[in-house]
This record gives structure tokens, C-alpha cells and sequence, in this order.
């Protein structure tokens, strides 16, 4: 071969080489920073150990900028929205962007939806991932507790507890508030069927159907698995599969039923995951049958750059 077309052959290939790992570095730069909301008992990391195992570092290497915030463990979905919409104007000050992607996990989902409502004018994008809008039958289930009995108040002991001392833990600000009884409220199909009311951007007006994609400026985007066991060695598994024995023969992640996760375009509501593969937790203990959880994540965001967002 001709020295001078092995030269060009060369340097086309490196030129390929570096368009392809240019483009690489930028699949997750969209233009508006991404905000993680956690949801129920949820954190940013405890011990080292992040709720979003491995996401944030993921997006990050593709170019995104990435916020984690922590809210109270227990709590309403107002009083959750109203703790994130304060984080959120920070976030817009520090990053010098005039919105941002909200991306909530589980009850993190209304929790956004919340501040999308109030402040659209600070959103770009909401995504819901495994959240429970129409609530949860597991909710309905503890719910069946009588109200106001000695046994309510033991089991609400206990849970506040349990937020509390994730709430230590994590290094969160130690005086925010648990309340178990007011996430419970919120959680359950009474209560979000309440709160859907006075919030109801994105979400199907039928049971199992497709909202507006866009509201007041706001594109609404969610995700969510049907498959409560899906790794033998992750022990979280075995609690998932009792928490999913309320739904019956209904698709649920083991917390949440598929017709409920579903708001705005969605993306796919029947992953082989189940609620805390969403995170990709357990220590990234999923299905090897399904697409890793973090290109999922990493999807989105590509998803949500080619969108402008």
C-alpha cells in the first residue's frame, strides 16, 4: 500500500476514533442541570453508599451536570415538594441555568411533580421513575391499621425512628422532620387520589393511560419495572416479593402498580426490575436479562439533551 494512503487511512481513523469519544463525553450533557429527588427513606449516601448507586458518576463521565438532594424520609409530598423547590432555586443560583431536569424516584415522583406545579417556570423536565401517582396497595394495606389505635402509634414510632436515624446517618440536617402517618397520606389512593387533584399535570385521565406530555412548558417523562424478584443473591428481594403480595395478579414493581407509575410520555412502565433496581440497588444486584438500570438513566438524559433540555 502507498505510503501516502496508509497516511490517510491513518488519520481518517484517528479522526473516527476522536469524533466518537467526543461524542461519548457529551451523551449526557444536556443543557439544564439534572436534579435527583430520593424517595421514601431514601438519602444522597450513607457510609460511602449512594441511593443512586453509581448513577450520578455515570452521567457525570457523559458530560451532565448532576445534583443529588435529600428531603425528609417521611413526609407528605407537599411538605417533600416544598423542602426540594428551595434546593432547586440553590441549584439554579450555584449552576447559573434557568431550570432544571427533576428525575424522582418512588415517592420522590410526586414529590417533583409538586414543585413542576408550583414553580414551572423552573423545570425543564420531570421524570417520574417507579413513583406512585394513583398511590400504592401497599399503602392501602397498612392502611387498613385502624386510625388513631395503640397499634398505629407503635408503627409510627418505629418508621419515624427508622427516617430519623437514615436521616443521621446520611448527614442530612438532623432536625427535619419524620412523619410516617403524612407519607402514608400521601401514598395510599386515597390520599393521592387528593393530591392528584390540585397537582394533575402529566398525569392519564384514564386508569392505565397516557398523560400530556408537556404542561405549562414542562415535558413529563416516566419509567418503572414489574418484576419484585430479579437477583437471587440481593436480599432486598425476598422484602420486595412480601410487598408486592397486596397487588394480587396487577404488575407491580413490589411497592408499586404498573398502571399507577405511568405520567407523561412513558418511556416503558414493564422493566425486569423492581423498586429498588430502579436505583440500581441493591449493589447494582439486578436482572442480568434487563438492561442495566444505568444506561436507562443514561438513555434519558441522551433523551433529554436531543429534546434541548
Amino acid at each position: 500500500m502507498h505510503n501516502k494512503t496508509r497516511l490517510a487511512l491513518a488519520l481518517g481513523l484517528a479522526a473516527t476514533v476522536a469524533v466518537c469519544g467526543q461524542a461519548q463525553a457529551n451523551y449526557t450533557k444536556t443543557q439544564y442541570p439534572i436534579v435527583l429527588a430520593h424517595g421514601m427513606l431514601g438519602f444522597d449516601s450513607i457510609l460511602g453508599i449512594n441511593y443512586w448507586y453509581g448513577i450520578p458518576a455515570n452521567l457525570r463521565s457523559g458530560g451532565a451536570s448532576v445534583y443529588v438532594t435529600s428531603v425528609s424520609q417521611l413526609d407528605t409530598s407537599e411538605k417533600r415538594g416544598e423542602q426540594l423547590l428551595q434546593q432547586v432555586q440553590n441549584i439554579v443560583a450555584i449552576s447559573g441555568k434557568r431550570k432544571v431536569n427533576l428525575i424522582g424516584h418512588s415517592h420522590g415522583g410526586p414529590t417533583i411533580r409538586y414543585v413542576a406545579a408550583v414553580r414551572p417556570d423552573l423545570i425543564a423536565s420531570a421524570t417520574s421513575v417507579g413513583a406512585p401517582h394513583k398511590g400504592s396497595k401497599t399503602a392501602d394495606f397498612i392502611r387498613n391499621v385502624p386510625p388513631g389505635s395503640a397499634g398505629e402509634t407503635v408503627v409510627a414510632g418505629i418508621v419515624n425512628g427508622l427516617g430519623s436515624l437514615i436521616n443521621f446517618l446520611s448527614g442530612s440536617n438532623t432536625t427535619t422532620p419524620q412523619n410516617a402517618l403524612g407519607a402514608l397520606e400521601s401514598l395510599n389512593s386515597a390520599g393521592a387520589a387528593r393530591f392528584n387533584a390540585r397537582f394533575p399535570q402529566g398525569l392519564p385521565t384514564s386508569s392505565c393511560g397516557t398523560g400530556a406530555y408537556s404542561v405549562n412548558g414542562v415535558r413529563y417523562y416516566s419509567w418503572s419495572g414489574t418484576s419484585p424478584l430479579t437477583n437471587v443473591f440481593d436480599v432486598s428481594d425476598a422484602l420486595l416479593g412480601a410487598s408486592a403480595i397486596p397487588f394480587g395478579f396487577e404488575a407491580n414493581d413490589g411497592l408499586v402498580g404498573r398502571c399507577s407509575s405511568r405520567m407523561g410520555m412513558v418511556i416503558r412502565d414493564n422493566y425486569r426490575m423492581n423498586h429498588l433496581d430502579e436505583v440500581n440497588q441493591v449493589f447494582g444486584l439486578t436482572s442480568i436479562f434487563e438492561t442495566s438500570p444505568v444506561s436507562v438513566y443514561r438513555q434519558h438524559a441522551n433523551r433529554l439533551k436531543n429534546a434541548g433540555l
